[in-house]
C-alpha cells in the first residue's frame, strides 16, 4: 500500500526556511514496514552539510525508553518487581524524608508516609526533583547547587548526593518530572551485577543491531554528529533565528566518556536505530521484551485523577503516564483525531517517538534545537503522519 507524505515534507521544509529548525529527519512505520522516511535541512548550516539517514543526534530524554525497557527486562529476569522498595536495591534512598508544604528551607520536612517504588521512578511519582525545569524553586537550586546532574560523577556518586535531599513530596501523591531515570541505571547496575552501559548494549543494542547508539560519538564518527542549536528568543518558541551550541550542556558533551551513565538524557542514537528501537515494541517479528511485558509498559499507571504538569506550562490535558513515557488517554485539539492510547515521549533537543498499538503505528522525528520538546512542529508531524496513513 502506497501513501502520500507530501505534506509532513513540505511542512518540516517551512520549519527549516523559517529558521526554527536547521534540519529534520522524520520516519514512519506502519506496522514493522518503513512507510515514510525524510530528511530536510541541514546537519550543519554553517558548513553547508546536508541532513542525511546516517547523521547522529543528542536524543537526550530518548534515553528514558532504552532504561525503563532495561528495567522490564531485569523484572522478566525475576531480578526485581516493580513494586519492590527501591532501599532493597539502593540503601541511601530509604527513610525518606519531604518537603512540607510550603518549606522555605530543606530542614523543613516530614518522614515519608512510604518507600519510593520501582513502578514510581518509571512513572515520575516518586517526589524526587530534577533541578531542570522548575527554575526558582527551593529543590531547583537545591539540585542546582549539589551538581546532582553533574555529568562527571558516576550514578553511584548521585546517588550518595541524592541521599541529603528531600522529596518534593511523598512518593506516589502526584506527578513530578525527575531525575528518577538516572536512580533506575543505578538499579540496574546492581541488579543486574553490570554497568548500566554493559547492560544495554548485551540486552538491549546488540539484539537490536543499535550500532549507531552510546554515551559518546567515537573519533571515527564525529563527522556524522549533527550540529546543536538554540531559538533565538527562548521565550518564543516560533520566533525565526537560530544560534549555534557548540558548548552545550558543557564543552565535549557526547564527544567523550563521562563518568555519569546517564539513563535520563545521556544516548546519542541515529534515525535507523531508533526505528529499530520502535519496531522491537510493535507485533510481528521478533522482540527482546514479551509482548505482555511490552503492553504493560504502554498502559496508564497513574492513579484516576492523577495526570502530568510541567513548570511554567501546567497541565498537560488528557495525558497519563506509562513505565516509560507518556500515554495519551483523551486527544486534545492538538494531538490526532484517534491517537487514544498512544505511547509517546521525546527530547529536550526535539527528538520525539510515538507508538500507537491501537492503529499499530509508530513515527520517529529527529532534529537538534534546544529546549523542542512537545514544540508546535512534533505536533505537526504527528497529526498530518496521522492523516497520511487515513487515521482521521
Amino acid at each position: 500500500m502506497s501513501y502520500d507524505f507530501s505534506e509532513v515534507n513540505s511542512t518540516m521544509q517551512k520549519y527549516v526556511d523559517r529558521e526554527i529548525l536547521a534540519g529534520v529527519s522524520t520516519a514512519v512505520l506502519a506496522g514493522r514496514e518503513l512507510v515514510h522516511l525524510h530528511c530536510s535541512g541541514w546537519a550543519d548550516r554553517e558548513n553547508g552539510i546536508a541532513l542525511r539517514e546516517d547523521h547522529l543526534f543528542r536524543v537526550f530524554s530518548n534515553t528514558k525508553l532504552v532504561t525503563s525497557m532495561a528495567i522490564l527486562l531485569l523484572m522478566e529476569d525475576g531480578r526485581l518487581g516493580l513494586d519492590d522498595p527501591v532501599e532493597d536495591y539502593l540503601p541511601q534512598l530509604g527513610r525518606r524524608r519531604v518537603l512540607r508544604q510550603g518549606a522555605t528551607s530543606l530542614d523543613d520536612t516530614e518522614p515519608a508516609r512510604s518507600s519510593i517504588t520501582i513502578r514510581q521512578l518509571l512513572n515520575h511519582t516518586s517526589g524526587l526533583s530534577y533541578g531542570l525545569l522548575d527554575h526558582g524553586s527551593l529543590m531547583y537550586k537545591a539540585y542546582n547547587e549539589r551538581k546532582v546532574l553533574n555529568a562527571f560523577q558516576t550514578l553511584a556518586e548521585m546517588i550518595n548526593v541524592l541521599e541529603e535531599l528531600p522529596l518534593s513530596f511523598h512518593p506516589g501523591e502526584a506527578w513530578e518530572y525527575s531525575i528518577a531515570s538516572d536512580v533506575l541505571a543505578r538499579v540496574v547496575e546492581v541488579a543486574s551485577g553490570r554497568n548500566f552501559e554493559q547492560f544495554i548494549r548485551l540486552r538491549i543494542f546488540n539484539p537490536l543491531g543499535m550500532d549507531d547508539t552510546g554515551f559518546y560519538v567515537p573519533e571515527r564518527d564525529l563527522g556524522r554528529l549533527t550540529a546543536y542549536y538554540g531559538g533565538s528568543d527562548p521565550a518564543n518558541v516560533l520566533q525565526r533565528g537560530l544560534r549555534r551550541l557548540d558548548k552545550s550542556p558543557y564543552p565535549g558533551a557526547f564527544t567523550m566518556p563521562v563518568a555519569r551513565l546517564s539513563g535520563g538524557g545521556g544516548l546519542v542514537s541515529s534515525l535507523h536505530d531508533m526505528l529499530a528501537l520502535m519496531r522491537s515494541l510493535m507485533p510481528g517479528g521478533d522482540t527482546i521484551m514479551k509482548p505482555e511485558t511490552i503492553d504493560l509498559m504502554m498502559q496508564n499507571h497513574l492513579p484516576h485523577g492523577m495526570g502530568i504538569r510541567f513548570p511554567g506550562v501546567g497541565d498537560v490535558p488528557g495525558k497519563g503516564f506509562g513505565l516509560g513515557g507518556a500515554v495519551t488517554l483523551h486527544a486534545s485539539s492538538i494531538d490526532p483525531p484517534g491517537s487514544e492510547g498512544e505511547f509517546e515521549w521525546g527530547g529536550i533537543a526535539g527528538t520525539h517517538w510515538w507508538i500507537s498499538p491501537r492503529h499499530n503505528i509508530a513515527g520517529i522525528l529527529m532534529t537538534q534545537r534546544l529546549m523542542s520538546f512537545w514544540h508546535p512542529f512534533s505536533f505537526d508531524f504527528k497529526r498530518q503522519a496521522y492523516a497520511a496513513l487515513g487515521i482521521r
